[in-house]
């Protein structure tokens, strides 16, 4: 407001996205500025994202797309320490999961259960669902913690400690925060440079084209 045309609007999420970390307790690392908005705004785009439901090999290769490592993949995964996930993305998890089995064999029982009690099938509630992390106000390395306990909310989640690539280095953030929050805003300053355009425009409201 202080700044019109000045400031893009890529700009202001990268930042929030920033602050959103700072605020809970997490770490703070200088984001860099002076993207520009696309002149096209199309939400299937987001199509492109991750789903929840990838093994390791497609989040790999996902993330390799972008220009981001296996160690990338895992760092900015933690960004689940913060987050709410809707039954949707998981329940395929907790019902007729394979021929073999009903519920994830990688899913603790336990926590599969009071899953199955927020997620029943049918499920009437659109707002049902599950924080990805029990700790998710504050930002810390509980999601690995968690993970190496089978307790994961999304497959995409408990897959990486079940794959020999990406288990090391859950192990490794979850034994040392400091080391975690290096790597999360490392990989955070290298996500802020995927697809940033030179010839776009700063727009004046977020949400249209100017």
């Amino acid at each position: 407001m202080a700044c019109p045309r000045t400031v893009s609007c890529a700009d202001i999420i990268a930042i929030a996205a920033r602050d959103v970390v700072t605020m809970p307790g997490g770490l703070y690392w200088n984001v860099l500025k002076g993207r520009k908005d696309g002149r096209v705004s199309k939400a299937n785009e987001t199509i492109n994202l991750p789903a929840p439901s990838f093994n390791v090999t497609q989040l790999i290769q996902s993330f390799a797309k972008r220009g981001l490592g296996v160690k990338d993949l895992v760092a900015l995964s933690g960004g689940h320490a913060i987050g709410f996930s809707h039954c949707s993305s998981f329940e395929a998890r907790l019902h007729n999961f394979s021929s073999a089995h009903d519920i994830d064999p990688t899913m603790d029982s336990e926590f599969a259960l009071n899953l199955r009690k927020k997620c029943p099938k049918p499920n009437k509630d659109r707002n049902a669902g599950e924080f990805l992390d029990s700790t998710s106000s504050s930002f810390d390395n509980n999601y690995y913690k968690r993970v190496m306990a089978g307790k994961g909310v999304l497959g995409s989640d408990q897959a990486l400690y079940g794959d020999y690539r990406t288990r090391w280095i859950v192990e490794a953030f979850a034994k040392d925060g400091g080391l975690f929050f290096r790597e999360f805003a490392a990989s955070m300053v290298k996500l802020g440079n995927v697809g940033v355009i030179e010839d776009g425009e700063v727009r004046v409201k977020c949400r249209v084209v100017n």
